[in-house]
């Protein structure tokens, strides 16, 4: 039997940021749709996205008059629509600077569906005005106070040659000193950081070089950022992509070595780390997405990752998403934690669980964490990703007497819409009838049971199926029985019962 390990307050960041596809998506009602159901229910503080400069949102103009001379105008129309639905469902944007307007960019190279340019800007100083000039903006609207706590990200992923041009470190870094001055310039306490790389090891020497730039050149920097994603070596087979994915303790990793390498540096020393994007796959039409699995794959991930970094930003709440087109299927394997139609995935239960997962931290190992809440409950949540049934034995410290535990499942066959849309044949256009029965069948499974702590422990069993989450939530059980009532239990009680 495993003894619990008391210690400090359990470092949980899972709802401080959530991914989005680009920025211009939000002006669709669907998007909003699922975003309100997120929110309502699991209340994410913050939302990163790409496309804030991209041509869909219409911020930057240019045009010529009769003499030929061109002049600038900025459109923040289509801006503050998002922006208003992002303040009216509690969300404060993680603004990413990124991609570049075509009329201000120096090539054509784009990126995804819907053609994100991913080159430098043809004129440095239109790049920084068009920063200033948006900030300046959201300011009058918002106010300094609000907008100074919207943390901003420099681009996406420059060392990744479809996302900057030739994954040119040099210009990247010239973009960052610009936009991250241009930042400041109009509102010095808002917080700049980068370089928002990804790609495993690779991703070191890029940040180890950005961290000394820095420190050299004095370019200013209030946070680190980078990404992570499990999946090894895809194969594909039509549109869809599969991968083995890593052992979550392979991702924690990573992000304590990148920890360990902005610690090097006296300067940065305990500067915060932001995991801008995390998921298990990187690619939109991976199955894996939509599995209990993955439920389970980032259940290990939210019980270590804040142990090292400020924030980790799941990529993302949504399937309204275009990177690679239009989905034309409820279930293709989307990044989302709601599918297409208000469906919830098992991965939205693994967030919604740890949300109840604050307190002091009372044990924890590679499958279980444990803590107790303010209010004085016990929160267990447990996960398997492997495909054979494990048992887990705790002892935690409790009050003697009775404790009422509610066991929430999620497994094959619980929350698990995926199972039952494959059983009803993989429809690609969902009735109102197959619409409803995959919403219900999106819940988890619920139980309880009365337990007994004796000698201050509680001691409690769990067995967690393959590839499967259970969340438990134990309270001092009081009863406010009427006089004359006595449950009956399954069946109506016998003679001898109403002696």
């Amino acid at each position: 039997m495993q003894k619990p390990n008391q210690s400090a307050q359990f470092q949980n960041h899972a709802l401080f940021c959530i991914g989005t596809g680009r920025m211009g998506l939000a002006l669709q009602k669907e998007y909003q749709e699922q975003l309100r159901l997120v929110q309502q229910e699991i209340g994410f503080s913050h939302i990163r996205g790409h496309g804030l400069f991209c041509d869909d949102m219409a911020i930057y103009q240019c045009r010529k008059d009769e003499n030929g001379a061109e002049h600038t105008e900025y459109n923040f129309t289509y801006l503050d629509r998002v922006m208003d639905s992002y303040q009216e469902n509690g969300l404060r944007p993680f603004l990413e600077l990124g991609f570049m307007p075509k009329k201000m960019a120096r090539g054509a190279q784009t990126i995804f569906y819907w053609q994100g340019n991913t080159t430098p800007p043809a004129d440095y100083d239109k790049w920084a005005a068009l920063i200033r000039a948006t900030i300046m903006h959201l300011i009058g609207r918002y106010g300094r106070e609000e907008v100074a706590a919207w943390p901003v990200e420099v681009w996406n992923e420059p060392n990744l040659p479809g996302f900057w041009e030739n994954a040119d470190q040099q210009e990247y870094l010239r973009l960052y000193d610009v936009s991250a001055r241009a930042v400041k310039d109009v509102l010095p306490e808002m917080r700049v950081g980068g370089p928002a790389v990804c790609g495993g090891g690779s991703c070191m020497p890029w940040i180890r070089a950005f961290l000394e730039h820095c420190r050299d050149t004095g370019a200013p920097l209030d946070f680190v950022t980078r990404h992570i994603y499990m999946g090894q070596q895809p194969s594909h087979e039509g549109r869809y992509l599969y991968q083995e994915m890593c052992d979550p303790a392979y991702s924690i990793h990573e992000a304590e070595e990148t920890r360990e390498l902005i610690d090097s540096f006296p300067e940065f020393r305990g500067m915060e780390l932001h995991i801008t994007e995390f998921n298990t796959s990187y690619n939109p039409f991976c199955p894996t997405h939509d599995t209990v699995y993955n439920a389970a794959l980032i259940a290990g991930m939210l019980a270590r990752l804040g142990d090292t970094c400020a924030s980790y930003s799941y990529w993302t709440f949504g399937d309204v998403f275009e990177e690679q087109g239009v989905p034309a299927r409820p279930f293709h394997g989307g990044f989302g934690l709601v599918a297409n139609g208000l469906i919830k995935k098992p991965t939205y239960w693994t967030f919604r669980f740890f949300k109840d997962m604050q307190g002091e931290l009372l044990h924890r190992d590679e499958n279980c964490v444990a803590v107790r809440a303010k209010d004085g409950s016990l929160r267990v949540i447990a996960w398997n990703t492997k495909a054979e049934e494990k048992e887990c034995d705790l002892s935690l410290p409790a009050e003697d007497g009775e404790w009422t535990a509610v066991f929430r499942t999620v497994d094959e066959n619980h929350a698990n819409p995926l199972k039952l849309w494959h059983d009803l044949g993989e429809p690609a256009s969902l009735t109102a009838e197959q619409l409803s029965l995959l919403r219900a069948a999106a819940v988890p499974g619920t139980e309880s049971r009365i337990l007994t702590a004796e000698k201050n422990t509680l001691n409690l069993h769990l067995s967690i199926g393959k590839c499967a989450v259970r969340a438990v939530c134990l309270t001092k059980r009081t009863t406010e029985t009427e006089r004359g009532y006595r449950y009956p239990g399954i069946g109506l009680p016998d003679k001898e019962d109403k002696q």
